[in-house]
């Protein structure tokens, strides 16, 4: 039986985010190989955490910058460790080196931070984003952490196309891996048309790129609002600071809903999920469940990125204020073009996102590289320089911290 450690950059929230998802999935599938999981993690513990237990999971709180966990990882001995975000892996990495040295090392990226942020600083600077934004100091960070690592699972593809072009990391040491969405388990039937009304969109208002697009929908409600004056919008996420809530405005339609019960049940009741994204990067968990309640969408090309490889979008994909509006409007108010989006969702999630074969993939790369381990690491020579040098830096300065704190 192999041993799995995962070490978490928060407490896994399935129904608050996407990474909170797509999380669960990993646990899950490593789970099904009857492998033994143990979730670690330095975070604190939240109110919609998910209870692991319920998973056959264990759990450990662990602190950072303290050799206790050095005495942790040697007990545990693990055959697997993953990282959730680079930021775990430059926290612990050269600890589980020094400890478990033939531990095969899984980066979990969830998306790619530097992407994220150098659209997020184009955004602000209220111009386009280009490739040499990336060249921050969250990128030198981000990709040395993914060349340190045996394998760095990438969500999106556009990603994987970056990495491989931009920043010329080896496909050998990337594995694409979208949301994984069972089939099985997908609703046999959904609201009608006519059942559903209303306007709705969801996340986590933690996200910066979430909370933007709540800001965004301030211009754009107005222009849907003067063509279906009944209309509503239903506007759900976990942890809306008072600033969000400030916005519920019921004379316009524009309602602060808050956390949601169930974000299964009110996306399909709903006639058309609206994210209109400026930012971000990887791939959207909202735009995922509105394919899996046969909810259409309108998005923007940074919402859609990397997310249907060129098959038709089930709903529409905008690039002004005007366009989403409209487009909003037209599926709306047209039977044809309603039922027509809801079949393109249902292509993509059995073209792109089947559980069944994207985990098998997952395991069989798992597999292969752990069995021939150091020959892969062979072939990474730019890893193992950074480990040797870079990590250098980071281990005395955690060390450092860790003695001024026994003071």
């Amino acid at each position: 039986m192999k041993k799995v450690l995962v070490i978490g950059y928060v407490w896994p929230e399935p129904n608050s985010s996407a990474a909170g998802t797509h999380m669960m999935s990993l646990l899950t599938a490593f789970k099904a190989q009857d492998w033994q999981v143990e979730f670690a993690t330095p975070a604190q513990r939240t109110e919609h955490m998910v209870n692991l237990d319920e998973y056959g999971i264990s759990s450990q709180s662990i602190a950072l910058n303290c050799d206790s966990f050095d005495d942790y990882v040697k007990a545990y001995n693990p055959d697997i460790v993953m990282f959730d975000r680079f930021m775990m892996e430059e926290q612990f990495g050269w600890r589980v080196d020094k400890h478990c040295p033939n531990a095969m090392k899984i980066l979990d990226t969830e998306d790619l931070q530097c992407l994220r942020n150098a659209r997020h600083e184009a955004h602000k600077g209220e111009r386009e984003f280009n490739h040499s934004d990336l060249h921050s100091d969250i990128a030198k960070r981000e990709i040395a952490a993914i060349l340190r690592c045996d394998l760095s699972l990438i969500i999106s593809s556009y990603e994987m196309e970056l990495l491989n072009e931009v920043f010329k990391v080896e496909p050998s040491v990337l594995h694409h891996l979208p949301f994984m969405v069972d089939l099985s388990a997908l609703p046999e039937q959904t609201k009608s048309y006519e059942q559903r009304q209303h306007f709705m969109t969801i996340g986590n208002f933690r996200h910066a790129p979430n909370w933007d697009a709540v800001l965004y929908l301030q211009k754009i409600w107005p222009l849907i609002r003067k063509q279906l004056p009944q209309a509503e919008l239903h506007i759900y996420g976990s942890y809306p600071p008072p600033k969000a809530t400030a916005l519920n405005n019921p004379k316009t339609g524009f309602l602060i809903k808050g956390w949601a019960d169930d974000a299964y049940e009110v996306m399909q009741s709903a006639r058309i999920c609206l994210a209109p994204l400026r930012f971000g990067a990887g791939i959207k968990g909202k735009l995922l469940e509105a394919m899996i309640m046969q909810t259409p969408s309108v998005t923007t090309p940074i919402g859609s990125e990397g997310m249907h490889n060129h098959l038709p979008w089930p709903g529409a994909i905008t690039q002004n204020a005007e366009e989403f509006a409209n487009a909003a409007v037209s599926i709306y108010t047209n039977q044809a073009e309603f039922i027509a989006a809801q079949k393109a969702g249902n292509e993509l999630l059995h073209t792109l996102y089947d559980k069944a074969q994207l985990n098998d993939n997952l395991i069989e790369k798992i597999q292969l590289v752990s069995q021939n381990l150091s020959a892969h690491r062979m072939k990474n020579f730019t890893g193992q320089m950074l480990k040797h040098h870079t990590m250098r830096s980071t281990q005395y300065m955690s060390q450092w911290i860790a003695e001024k704190n026994k003071k």
